[in-house]
């Protein structure tokens, strides 16, 4: 990545989380669509897929189908409860990164005026 030492990790992680977000939001939306599967994402391999091709790259090949405690009889896979915790869970991390990258955003601009 051409930030990686200005920015390090966090700029690739925040792009997986914002995909992240996506797709449990899509999981939540399809709760009582019958077969949709629910999926969620292996964050450590999208995080290196991103970061190998430098960012704007596709998690695809992270999706993983999420296998429920308790199968419903249309299909379904989707369970509430658990896609609105990993749901929250993901934009807790999300904001601590994007905290940190505004943090670093304000080291360089200081940096830059002198202060």
């Amino acid at each position: 990545m051409p930030n990686d030492s200005l920015f390090g990790v966090h700029g690739a992680a925040l792009e997986v989380r914002s995909q992240r977000m996506g797709v449990l939001a899509s999981n939540i939306a399809n709760a009582s669509t019958p077969g949709f599967k629910a999926q969620d994402v292996d964050f450590h391999k999208a995080l290196a897929a991103v970061e190998s091709t430098g960012g704007g790259a596709s998690i695809t090949g992270a999706l993983q189908y999420r296998v429920p405690s308790q199968p419903s009889l249309d299909g379904n896979t989707v369970e509430l409860a658990t896609e609105q915790t990993a749901f929250a869970e993901n934009a807790v991390a999300y904001q601590t990164t994007l905290s940190f990258l505004n943090g670093r955003i304000s080291q360089i601009t200081r940096a830059l005026k002198g202060e």
